[in-house]
C-alpha cells in the first residue's frame, strides 16, 4: 500500500489491483495548499464542508461515501461509524464519519473532523487500526493533547498527523510540533508518501510524518 497526503485532512489510498481512494478532497480557495484533480476509484467525505467534500478536486470515481455503514469496493473493506463532529451539546453540529478502510488485513483508519475523544463503543466499532490519519491542530478537529490520548485508545502501528498549520494552509491551526511534544518526540523529518505492507508494520507505535503533494 501506498499513502499520500495533500495537505490538510486529504488522503489517497492505493494498492496494486485494489480500488484506490480519495478522502476528504477540499477547495484549494478557502484552505490554500493547491488545485488538485486526484484519480481515484472512491471517495470518502467525513462531513459537509468545503474542506473536506470538495468532490470537483477528485476524477474517476463511481462511488461516494458520505455516511456510515459497512461496504466491500474493489477488494477493499470499509467500515464507516458516524459521530459528533462539532460537540455533542449541540444538536446542530455537523455529524462526522470515521472510516477504517481494510486493505487486505492492512487497515487505515481516517478520523476525519474528530474533535472529541472517541467513546469506547466508537472505538470497538473501529475495530484493529494499523495506521491512524488523526487531525491535531485544533480548530474545528483535535488538538494535540487529544490526539495524543486517541493514540493511546487505538494503539495503532503507525500514527501520520494531518489538519494542522503548514506555511501554504490558510486555515488557522495549531502546528505539528505541539503534537510531537505531546508525544515526547523529537522532530521528525517529512517523507513523500508511505509505502508499507503489513509484514513491515512496526511493533510499536510510530509517528511518521508526510509531505504534502503539490503537483
Amino acid at each position: 500500500m501506498e499513502i499520500f497526503w495533500y495537505g490538510h485532512s486529504c488522503f489517497r489510498l492505493t494498492e496494486r489491483g485494489m480500488a484506490s481512494v480519495v478522502i476528504d478532497p477540499y477547495d484549494h480557495e478557502l484552505v490554500g495548499y493547491f488545485p488538485h484533480k486526484i484519480k481515484a476509484d472512491i471517495v470518502a467525505i467525513s462531513h459537509d464542508a468545503p474542506g473536506h467534500n470538495f468532490i470537483n478536486a477528485t476524477k474517476g470515481a463511481n462511488h461516494f461515501i458520505t455516511g456510515p455503514g459497512e461496504y466491500e469496493i474493489g477488494g477493499v473493506f470499509i467500515t464507516a461509524v458516524q459521530t459528533d463532529g462539532i460537540g455533542k451539546k449541540n444538536s446542530e453540529s455537523p455529524r462526522n464519519t470515521l472510516c477504517v478502510f481494510d486493505y487486505g488485513g492492512l487497515t487505515v483508519a481516517h478520523l476525519g473532523n474528530l474533535k472529541d475523544v472517541p467513546t469506547q463503543s466508537e472505538v470497538e466499532a473501529l475495530g484493529n487500526v494499523n495506521i491512524v490519519l488523526l487531525p491535531i491542530g485544533g480548530g474545528s478537529g483535535l488538538n494535540a493533547a487529544k490526539g495524543a490520548e486517541i493514540v493511546s485508545q487505538l494503539e495503532p502501528n503507525i500514527i501520520i498527523p494531518m489538519h494542522y498549520q503548514t506555511k501554504d494552509s490558510s486555515i488557522k491551526l495549531d502546528g505539528l510540533d505541539k503534537f510531537i511534544k505531546e508525544m515526547g518526540l523529537q522532530p521528525i523529518e517529512p517523507i513523500p508518501s508511505l509505502k508499507i505492507t503489513k509484514s513491515g508494520l512496526p511493533s510499536e507505535s510510530k509517528v511518521i510524518v508526510l509531505e504534502y503533494q503539490i503537483g
